[in-house]
């Protein structure tokens, strides 16, 4: 009995390196929300039809469905629902960041949304806590909301 034949290795392919994952892909629809980032500005979406607000910004209601959605500028105000201290990151670029603190926020609008906390100690944060929005650069020309301690 002879041994089934392996496959030959494949060729290795060479190609232009990836994006960034970890940076925001904006499109027709979302341009607004990061051109107001830039700005220093946070949106969110509400709906006429139900008055709820919502985020991250959709072309339609996700409580009734209706397509008749604006952008809103919020408050920038939220409170810190949960948070987790990473203190490892095997994906770059996360490993140069490390530790960082991950983090769920309440906006005062209402809609909560996952982010980032800077400029403050782990051992500083406490549930509820009042929170500031301010923008990081991870890219040249890219803002990404993040929040830091109330002053």
């Amino acid at each position: 009995m002879t041994e089934p034949a392996l496959p030959a290795p494949a060729r290795a392919r060479v190609s232009a390196p990836a994006a960034r994952f970890d940076l925001p892909e904006p499109d027709a629809f979302t341009a607004p929300y990061w051109a107001a980032a830039a700005g220093g500005r946070l949106l969110i979406r509400r709906c006429a039809a139900c008055g709820k607000p919502h985020h991250y910004p959709r072309e339609f209601c996700p409580h009734c469905w209706s397509e008749d959605v604006t952008w809103e500028r919020a408050s920038g105000r939220a409170t810190l629902y949960t948070w987790s201290v990473v203190h490892r990151n095997d994906l770059p670029p996360f490993g140069e960041r490390v530790p960082y603190v991950a983090a769920v926020v309440d906006l005062a609008e209402g809609p909560r949304l996952m982010t980032e906390i800077v400029d403050c100690p782990p051992e500083r944060l406490r549930i509820g806590m009042a929170l500031d929005v301010t923008f990081s650069e991870p890219a040249p020309g890219v803002h990404v909301p993040v929040f830091r301690t109330g002053g």
